[in-house]
């Protein structure tokens, strides 16, 4: 697979911005390669013979896929329509390990639940029942925690409020311990 189209498969199955620099050690390349590759597959997806819904944006050191801005009505009419939907599953179950155990990364969501989460996040951070904020020690990587909306909504005026928190949150907390240890073994 030509390094275009390896960025390409890696920014969809992110689904959200990573640095240059993290998705050149990722490919185990130089940013000039990384650079090359990036401008293949800008020049791809603005190719007007085989024309694409998608669009690499690039943000300082970030980049990402996003919509053509020919088909942002279409995409606002969608988002628009989500919003309206009633929260899945997967969306309560991970809203629930946010407000739980957040703040927490996505790994660590992703962990608990078996499954990639990014999707759920986005929709959840759409919704303005999460928010994102940089980690502490590395503000490259992010945490997740609920945001005031979600406790109003939940009418709680704390996390410490809702229903059996001590005991579900040191669960949370056991699992992600296990996992830790585990990755450290």
């Amino acid at each position: 697979m030509k390094i275009d189209q390896t960025i390409e498969a890696i920014l969809f199955w992110k689904g959200e911005p990573i640095s240059k620099k993290k998705l050149a050690g990722i490919l185990k390349c130089d940013e000039s390669s990384l650079d090359a590759g990036l401008s293949a597959l800008e020049s791809r997806l603005n190719d007007p013979q085989n024309p694409s819904g998608l669009t690499l944006v690039c943000k300082e050191d970030d980049v990402t896929l996003g919509t053509k801005p020919e088909a942002s009505e279409l995409i606002k009419e969608l988002t628009k329509e989500e919003l309206t939907k009633d929260l899945g599953k997967a969306s309560l179950e991970t809203l629930s390990i946010v407000l739980y155990k957040g703040p927490i990364a996505r790994r660590q969501i992703d962990y608990i639940r078996g499954v990639n989460s990014n999707f759920i996040l986005r929709n959840l951070m759409v919704r303005g029942l999460v928010e994102k904020i940089p980690t502490p020690n590395d503000q490259r990587s992010f945490l997740y925690k609920p945001t005031i909306d979600l406790l109003t909504l939940l009418g709680i005026s704390k996390i410490d409020d809702l229903p059996e928190y001590s005991s579900m949150a040191n669960e949370i907390s056991e699992v992600i311990e296990a996992q830790e240890e585990q990755n450290n073994e």
